[in-house]
């Protein structure tokens, strides 16, 4: 069935591009209903001005526009990456190039044939301060700081010389003190951009995961051999809908909630509890559209998908939709009421204080109030 739209879809606005190329007097063809052109039937061959402007339009963007429901619900295209997402990312290979020049806290792999048989060199060697690597007591430091493992390797086997008659050298490195971790969580900053420490920051905003996974890689080359990238996303901050509950005179209330892509007007309530004390079955979701006063308004019927489970009007929702509830007119005219008596109480409340107050405390009370206590009025005479 969506097949079946989407091709009707575009019929429609191939149609329209051929009246754009042939000019006025071109013919489109296109499936009109029969009530629509009396006369006809099946398909309909006429002017653009007579058939797409009226009617061919009518069915790419008008009223009759499919939109995707609960049961019937839409793919939305490729997720692009926007501030303020959150990547996770990890990179398998980190490995230098062969140009990388050793640096303190290095550990290297180092194997030497030939040595003598109670001070043998095998083993993990760390490039210590200095730049320099301890063979031994007998064989003593070699300097190999920011020298490439190859170039190490030829200062070790020299040093070597001068104590034995053939050594053969083995060198290789295991694990770069220099090199920054990369995997983790990564958040798309304002400009766009995610930082990856000491190899700079790459510009992401609008990228899907694979140009993204590719533009990493490509960042990391200069620094790795061949490294793999994985990307994904960890939380979807830039996409979004809200909710808009109407307060009955009282304010109204926003929720802001991420959008993954699946959510319908059931779903997006129930995230909210569901209607409150104020709220009313008038509800509908306000699509923004790009050209101005062109936004979609689609009624939902509430008793409809809760109560009898219809899917009409459960449809998908789509980023930046605007789902509004309005309140119930009662309690908004009660609210309204409120605020309209209640100034007109509170002056009615501190004058009737002020006045009891004033009669307490004059004429005879004070004076009846004073001395051995109060005074029935019945026992003064």
């Amino acid at each position: 069935m969506n097949q079946l739209r989407q091709s009707y879809r575009q019929l429609c606005l191939i149609g329209l591009a051929m009246c754009w190329l042939g000019g006025s007097g071109c013919a489109v063809l296109a499936p009109i209903p029969l009530s629509e052109i009396p006369g006809q039937g099946g398909m309909a061959i006429g002017s653009c001005d007579q058939v797409l402007t009226s009617q061919v339009a009518q069915y790419c963007d008008g009223p009759d526009t499919w939109v995707p429901r609960e049961l019937d619900k839409a793919t939305v295209p490729i997720y692009r990456v926007e501030p303020p997402d959150i990547l996770t990312i990890d990179v398998m290979l980190q490995v230098p190039h062969s140009t990388y020049g050793l640096n303190v806290g290095d550990r290297v792999l180092l194997s030497v044939v030939g040595t003598f048989p109670d001070e043998p060199i095998a083993g993990e060697y760390v490039v210590q301060p200095g730049g320099v690597i301890d063979l031994g007591f007998g064989y003593g430091q070699v300097e190999v700081g920011g020298q490439t493992v190859l170039h190490a390797k030829s200062l070790i086997n020299a040093h070597l010389l001068n104590q034995l008659r053939n050594p053969r050298v083995s060198l290789s490195l295991l694990d770069a003190s220099g090199t920054q971790p990369i995997s983790g969580e990564h958040l798309v900053g304002p400009d766009g951009t995610i930082t990856l420490g000491q190899y700079g920051s790459l510009l992401v905003a609008g990228m899907t995961l694979d140009e993204m996974r590719h533009a990493i890689a490509d960042h990391l080359s200069p620094f790795f051999v061949r490294p793999m990238v994985s990307v994904n996303v960890y939380a979807f901050n830039s996409k979004a809908f809200y909710i808009i509950t109407q307060g009955g005179g009282l304010g109204d209330s926003l929720v802001r909630l991420p959008y993954t892509g699946n959510e319908t007007v059931m779903d997006a309530l129930s995230q909210i509890n569901g209607l409150s004390y104020v709220s009313s079955s008038r509800i509908w979701i306000a699509r923004p559209n790009r050209e101005s006063k062109t936004s979609q308004i689609l009624p939902i019927d509430w008793e409809g998908i809760s109560q009898r489970a219809e899917v009409e009007t459960n449809y998908q929702l789509l980023p930046g939709d605007r789902l509004y509830i309005a309140h119930n007119r009662l309690v908004a005219l009660d609210g309204a009421i409120a605020k309209l008596v209640a100034p007109i109480e509170r002056i009615f409340g501190f004058t009737l204080l002020g006045t009891s107050t004033a009669s307490r405390l004059s004429g005879d009370v004070l004076g009846n109030n004073s001395g051995s206590g109060f005074i029935a009025p019945s026992l003064r005479n």
